[in-house]
């Protein structure tokens, strides 16, 4: 990022006088469980229990990871800060074969879900019958295509198989809705309806596509998510179809407190009986590379993204179910999506009035292979890999963007009750432009004191400088708020930063804060609260009325009839005042950070709580460091590795470091041509959790096959391919596995979205092939008990 850009300024913004009305009992959704509990949806929020409820969902499918993986999978989206997992149920894999469904191995969703119930994740399953993702047909079976009738209508042709299907979803999950005591709130019914399509994959080379839709709608029919200004002769039948599908649901025994339905580009949903779902991606394939809108605040709960849309936006939550966390990679296109770029979406649509959060993809993985290839190949996918740069990838691996959306995950979920009433206020001068990067972003989440500013400074495909010297003037009903109280702020390049004024912390008011709210415990009758800083901004809490303050690393003043407590940028502080206790540590700190049983764990490595102990495991790394707050005078063992005390990062932590007993993989990766590799046979975890081979090459393509079978592949994109091992070991033990590259040539037309340092030099020919590297990575594990 470039220099900063000194120009001090002061940002004002007058809070409403009046704030929208909630409406209630207008939405056919809602429910109650065997113990009375409830779910409902009004007009602004989703509320459990009679609380105000944001979900964070994150997209996992079951059929594309090996089911014997799937609760670490789980346990590490919860970790992550998931509390909803949204996966599709893709009718081509089930029934490859009219009137035989396949519900085992990688396919046993009843095996999926009640893993999710075990670990209290909550589930959303999309029905489909179409489902796109990326999969062939959009997940409807080839022997469907030769049928006399139209799919996705209200052919009874078409209907009577849809039947089956659900049906057949129904007895798979009898017994897990929310209804009965389980734990699936809602289903998504068909996707992208009157919106988009997939292309058949029984087709002709170089014939033109033949989507998956019926012919009446052929003309509001998009390749992609996108702005359809079509007119929709037929919007009166798309909304029937829904309420048909509905209808077949429930006979089948599908009945569930949310329905959900594509609410983007005037895709069809059912009108006051479904939440209309929004989407956001920065870095589509199927559009033209250049600045998105996703980074400008508006009132989304008015207008929503992808607008036009198909119903009245102001009667129902405005819930986002596919923000791009990645994106997939085709021949055509190959866009890296800059980790650094989610956090400020989520914060802009968070701030923006969204209450809900929707990856799409969180976990990556592989297509399965059975007759034939499954992914969408006509399209130019890779036959296997559904990686999308993920959170976490194809392999199970964690991503930077894991740990950094987690900081919004925590905050939601001890604040998102607070925050689901408030709605979002624009200062006047709000950037409505993609390329106007000089003027702050930022919007208010707000009653008529009380609220939250979020702000960030990240533009996609723009380079962006600091915003330096700022100060915030927020008008509220009683006085003005200024953020910082004293001094200035920098909003560093690429960063975002989520900041509370007149917040009520059990009776203690937080009058401003230039630092962000993490989470909060509560242990032993005392409520500790928990902050992190962010560089640019000096760390500053401003209290309601002049306190006795207790503290260590902070400087306590008085102003006014404020308390201020300041402490140093990137330094952890804490102090105590009226009975609670505070503690502010840095974002790279807070990064590490996982709340179990109301006690916080820090570490580099992956923490995966699981009944009485606590999974670690260290991707590359021997030795991690381990703290937790409360320090704790409890012993602690561990299995698979060594616990030292080490000097602590405050007197109110404990700290250890964590050693392994170092292992050095045999792995034998040899060459046999310029484009063939083995794996030799013999590999062994040797008691690691996991091997990741890492390929650092340049190149189009490479693929890997046993008993030339493709196992997997993988398109370069400027980033390595990381394979991980673990669910090839069984075959590696015994057989060879052969790697195949292609060279890149200096025509492919996806080199538009590559960084210079990604094109290999084509000086002296026209496509290259170069290895550069090969590293084999273990991941190392051990368990923990707090005794």
């Amino acid at each position: 990022m470039a220099p900063s850009v000194h120009a001090q300024k002061v940002y004002s913004i007058e809070l409403p006088s009046t704030y929208k009305k909630i409406i209630r009992g207008h939405l056919a959704l809602g429910g109650i469980d065997p113990n009375g509990d409830s779910i409902a949806v009004n007009s602004y929020y989703i509320e459990v229990k009679g609380k105000p409820f944001i979900p964070v969902i994150g997209e996992f499918h079951y059929s594309r990871y090996p089911s014997e993986y799937w609760e670490e999978s789980i346990l590490k989206m919860k970790a992550g800060g998931i509390n909803v997992i949204a996966t599709y149920v893709f009718w081509n894999l089930h029934e490859r074969k009219e009137g035989t469904f396949d519900w085992s191995g990688n396919l046993d969703l009843k095996k999926f879900i009640t893993l999710c119930q075990k670990h209290a994740m909550q589930v959303i399953v999309r029905l489909g019958p179409f489902g796109h993702g990326e999969i062939r047909n959009g997940a409807l079976p080839d022997w469907l295509y030769g049928r006399p009738f139209e799919v996705r209508s209200n052919d009874e042709g078409y209907l009577h198989y849809v039947k089956i299907l659900y049906g057949q979803i129904g007895n798979q999950l009898q017994g897990l809705f929310y209804k009965d005591g389980g734990n699936i709130i809602g289903v998504q019914l068909e996707n992208e309806f009157q919106h988009t399509a997939a292309p058949w994959e029984i087709t002709y080379p170089g014939s033109a596509r033949e989507y998956t839709v019926a012919r009446r709608d052929i003309g509001v029919t998009h390749e992609g998510v996108s702005i359809s200004q079509a007119k929709n002769e037929n919007a009166t039948y798309g909304n029937d179809h829904m309420a048909t599908l509905k209808k077949i649901a429930n006979a089948a025994g599908i009945d569930v407190p949310i329905y959900t339905a594509t609410g983007w580009g005037n895709a069809a949903i059912l009108q006051k009986g479904s939440v209309p779902v929004t989407a956001g991606y920065a870095y589509p394939t199927w559009a033209p590379k250049e600045p998105s809108p996703f980074y400008l605040y508006k009132d989304i709960h008015h207008n929503p993204d992808y607008a036009p849309v198909s119903y009245d936006p102001e009667l129902y939550p405005s819930v986002p179910a596919e923000l791009g966390s990645g994106i997939m990679i085709t021949n055509y296109r190959r866009p890296t999506v800059i980790w650094q770029s989610i956090e400020p979406m989520i914060v802009r649509t968070l701030g923006s009035g969204s209450n809900g959060i929707g990856y799409y993809m969180y976990h990556g993985g592989s297509t399965p292979v059975f007759d034939h290839f499954y992914s969408e190949e006509s399209t130019g996918l890779p036959k296997i890999s559904y990686d999308f740069q993920a959170p976490i990838g194809e392999f199970g691996d964690i991503r930077e963007h894991y740990r950094s959306l987690k900081l919004l995950h925590m905050f939601l979920d001890s604040y998102g009750d607070k925050l689901a009433p408030l709605q979002s206020s624009l200062p006047v001068a709000n950037p409505e432009k993609a390329d106007d990067v000089t003027t702050l972003r930022y919007a208010v989440r707000s009653g008529p004191n009380t609220g939250f500013v979020f702000m960030h400074n990240f533009q996609d495909h723009i380079d962006v400088k600091d915003i330096a010297d700022v100060q915030l003037k927020i008008k509220t009903a009683t006085e003005p708020i200024v953020i910082p109280a004293k001094g200035a702020f920098t909003l560093k390049a690429g960063a975002s930063a989520i900041l509370p004024f007149n917040l009520d912390l059990n009776g203690l008011l937080l009058k401003s804060a230039t630092v962000q709210p993490l989470t909060k415990l509560e242990r032993n009758g005392a409520v500790h609260y928990v902050f992190f800083s962010n560089d640019g901004f000096k760390p500053m809490l401003v209290f309601d009325g002049i306190k006795k303050v207790k503290g260590e690393n902070c400087v306590i003043s008085a102003s006014g009839n404020t308390t201020l407590v300041q402490g140093t940028e990137g330094k952890v502080f804490s102090f105590s005042m009226d009975g609670k206790q505070f503690l502010v540590i840095p974002r790279s700190l807070a990064r590490q950070a996982l709340k179990v049983n109301d006690v916080l764990l820090f570490s580099e490595a992956t923490l995966l709580p699981q009944g009485g102990s606590i999974e670690l495991l260290s991707a590359g790394h021997d030795q991690v460091t381990l703290s937790i707050y409360p320090g704790i005078s409890k012993v602690i063992t561990i299995t698979g590795a060594e616990l030292v005390k080490a000097a602590p990062l405050s007197k109110l932590f404990s700290s250890y470091t964590i050693k392994f007993k170092t292992v050095t993989p045999t792995v034998r990766f040899e060459k046999l041509s310029d484009q063939k590799y083995v794996l030799k046979a013999g590999v062994s975890l040797k008691g690691l959790n996991d091997l990741t081979l890492r390929l650092t090459y340049k190149g189009d393509r490479a693929m890997a096959f046993f008993d030339g079978l493709l196992v997997a592949d993988h398109f370069y994109y400027g980033k390595p391919w990381d394979i991980g091992l673990k669910r090839f070991i069984p075959k590696l033990q015994q057989q060879d596995m052969v790697f195949i590259f292609h060279p890149l040539s200096k025509a492919a037309p996806y080199l538009i979205d590559f960084d210079p340092s990604e094109i290999p030099d084509f000086s002296k020919e026209n496509s290259v092939l170069q290895m550069e590297k090969i590293d084999v990575i273990p991941e190392y594990k051990a368990v923990l008990s707090i005794d």
